[in-house]
């Protein structure tokens, strides 16, 4: 005997019936349109819907909203959620402008001692001071909405980076200055003449080891182990200036680097070239390469040096930077000592393996912008 009904049958074609057999059965699609597709097929074949609200382990309105959906729209209808008119919105834009005004202010402005804002004690600030600046519509913001409002802005007030501000007005003339002396030792032979890239790594540790460094075993230990505790012994600095020709290093390694060791240096070149050569070095604006030592040391020798000034915050332009580098990853990085003055032969001793088979370094970013 048919069941009897107050709501109209729901009469399904062939193809919306193999359509909700097919949503019914997919494990794809989400649960609440299979759960639909499986309302609809029920009904459709006369269960009633009590007993498919019990089987689908839902309540009965919810598969009456469905139905009637079907039954109003067709089954695409029931299938999709209506759109809702929802909540208008509580926080405005000029509550959202005040609030990433904070953010972009130091925590300081505000009398704290922090210098950048946390999450946190953001959404803290904002909402003790939310009624009293008029936005009382944020006194209970977290963290969360506090997070979704700024990362809609694209703020981020608890991240640092860094920029580099060009500070000096001849950045690009000195810059061209360097390149072009680049181009020119690429371009020619030094004919009684030579280019040196010179400048101090300063700081360098005598660093020593509390207890032996382990060697790898096999089947046991696949690397070097090391005690984490160390000894320091003090720093030293390293002078150095490279060959750009011929890939020679020169350098010496003292206490620190002032005039007095910068003067030693140009001694170093000066008895290392002959003496009819012009000895031209590209080096930064370091107050022992323009003191008054360095300059009077220099008129006791006219004609022999020639200084090309790197631009202020333009050491990476300076090739020794790249040899420094590769001394720091392939040399001092695992280096322990007993003493600065082992420290001091050590360094010595690579300089001395590097120029057993020197490596002529080549500048190449923006140099096709430079002609000779």
């Amino acid at each position: 005997m048919p069941f009897a009904r107050k709501r109209s049958n729901l009469i399904l074609s062939e193809e919306d019936k193999h359509s909700l057999l097919e949503l019914s059965r997919s494990r794809t699609q989400p649960h609440a349109v299979v759960k639909r597709a499986r309302i609809l097929l029920a009904y459709s074949e006369g269960m009633p819907i009590s007993r498919i609200a019990k089987r689908e382990n839902t309540d009965r309105p919810v598969v009456e909203r469905c139905i009637d959906k079907a039954l109003s729209g067709g089954i695409q209808t029931a299938l999709k959620d209506l759109k809702r008119s929802g909540r208008p919105p509580f926080i405005t834009d000029e509550d959202k402008a005040w609030l990433i005004h904070v953010a972009c202010s130091k925590p300081s402005e505000y009398g704290f001692a922090l210098e950048r804002w946390t999450y946190g004690q953001l959404a803290k600030y904002i909402r003790e001071h939310a009624e009293e600046e008029g936005h009382p519509s944020l006194s209970k913001t977290g963290k969360s909405a506090l997070f979704k409002i700024l990362t809609k802005a694209d703020i981020k007030p608890h991240r640092m980076t860094y920029y580099l501000e060009k500070r000096d007005e001849q950045f690009e003339e000195k810059m061209a200055q360097v390149l072009f002396v680049y181009r020119e030792v690429q371009q020619t032979i030094n004919e009684k003449k030579t280019t040196l890239s010179y400048d101090e790594k300063p700081g360098i540790q005598a660093i020593g080891n509390t207890a032996p460094d382990l060697p790898p075993v096999s089947g046991f230990q696949s690397t070097w182990k090391r005690d984490h505790e160390y000894k320091r012994h003090g720093t030293l600095s390293l002078l150095a200036g490279i060959d750009l020709y011929d890939g020679h290093v020169l350098g010496i390694v003292r206490e620190r680097h002032r005039s007095k060791e910068f003067i030693e240096f140009l001694q170093c070149a000066d008895n290392h070239y002959p003496h009819d050569w012009k000895i031209r070095i590209i080096l930064d604006n370091h107050s022992s390469h323009v003191s008054k030592e360095t300059i009077a040391w220099l008129k006791t020798r006219p004609n022999r040096f020639e200084f090309v000034y790197t631009p202020k915050h333009g050491s990476w332009l300076n090739i020794i930077e790249v040899f420094f580098s590769k001394m720091t990853r392939a040399f001092l990085r695992f280096l322990r000592v007993n003493s600065k003055e082992e420290l001091k032969q050590r360094i010595e001793q690579y300089l001395d393996e590097v120029n057993a088979s020197p490596v002529v370094f080549k500048w190449k970013y923006k140099m096709d912008e430079v002609r000779v």
